[in-house]
C-alpha cells in the first residue's frame, strides 16, 4: 500500500514550515493525511514518489537562479534532491505537483530557462487558462479566469521542452504547466489570503517588496477574494489517489 500523500518542504522558518502544511492539508482536504518532510534537511529515500500516493512540493525563500557560491548547504540539497524527483516522476509517470520554488528546479530539469526577467509582486493576480488547460484533468477544474496568490523574484520566460502550457498571464507568462504525469504552478494554490498575509510578514525583509510597505502589501491581499487554485489541490489528490 502507498504511504500518504507527501509535502516537500523548504522552508527554512519554522513558523512558515508550519503555516504551509496546514493551508496545503485545508487546501486539499487531506488534513493528517499529509506528511511533511523537508527537502532541506532531510536525505529523501529515492522511491519516495513511487511509495506516495502522490508528492506535493511546497515553496521556498530561495530561488534557483541564486548565484551557486551564495546557496546554502540546505539549498543545494533541496535542488539536488527535487530534481532526482523530477527525474524520477518524469521516467515512471508517477503523480507529483511542483509549485512555486518547485517550478524552477522542473524547469531547469527539463532544459527550460529561469531567470529574473518576470519578477511578480506579492499580490492576487488573475490568470487564465489556455486551450489545453480546459481540457487537461487537473487545471480544468479551474474557470477560464481565476485569481491566485503570487510573489516571486524569478519564473519561467516560456514554457520548458516537452511542457504543455495551462495558464498565463500578463505579468509572468509561466503560471501552469504539465509535462506527463507532473504538474507545475508558479503561483500557490493553498494559501487563502490570511494565509498569505502571514507568510508576507515571515519573508518582509527578503526582498519580495520594501518593508515598509508591508501594511499596504496586506490591506491589498485582504481585500482580494481567492477561492479557486485549492481546486487544483483536491484534483490532483483525487486522482493520484484513484
Amino acid at each position: 500500500m502507498p504511504v500518504p500523500f507527501v509535502l516537500l518542504q523548504v522552508r527554512p522558518e519554522a513558523d512558515a514550515r508550519r503555516d504551509e502544511l496546514a493551508s496545503v492539508r485545508a487546501a486539499s482536504g487531506l488534513g493528517d493525511r499529509l506528511v511533511a518532510i523537508s527537502a532541506d534537511r532531510e536525505v529523501l529515500p529515492e522511491d519516495l514518489a513511487d511509495r506516495s500516493a502522490g508528492v506535493i512540493v511546497g515553496g521556498s525563500p530561495y530561488s534557483v537562479s541564486d548565484p551557486e557560491a551564495s546557496k546554502s548547504a540546505g539549498q543545494r540539497l533541496a535542488e539536488r534532491q527535487l530534481a532526482a524527483l523530477a527525474e524520477r516522476a518524469l521516467e515512471r509517470r508517477l503523480p507529483v505537483f511542483f509549485t512555486c520554488y518547485g517550478i524552477g528546479v522542473l524547469t531547469r530539469v527539463l532544459g527550460g530557462v529561469v531567470d529574473r526577467t518576470h519578477p511578480e509582486p506579492v499580490s492576487a493576480a488573475e490568470s487564465r487558462l489556455t486551450a489545453a488547460g480546459r481540457d487537461d484533468q487537473v487545471a480544468g477544474v479551474l474557470p477560464d479566469r481565476f485569481t491566485a496568490l503570487t510573489g516571486h523574484k524569478e519564473s519561467a520566460p516560456a514554457p520548458p521542452p516537452g511542457a504543455v502550457l495551462l495558464a498565463t498571464n500578463e505579468v509572468s507568462p509561466v503560471q501552469l504547466y504539465r509535462v506527463g504525469s507532473v504538474l507545475a504552478s508558479q503561483f500557490h494554490p493553498e494559501p487563502t489570503t490570511d494565509d498569505f498575509i502571514r507568510r508576507a510578514a515571515v519573508y518582509q525583509r527578503h526582498g519580495y517588496f520594501p518593508e515598509a510597505e508591508y501594511e499596504a502589501v496586506a490591506a491589498r491581499l485582504r481585500s482580494a477574494t481567492v477561492t479557486e487554485p485549492a481546486l487544483l489541490l483536491r484534483r490532483f489528490v483525487t486522482l493520484a489517489a484513484a
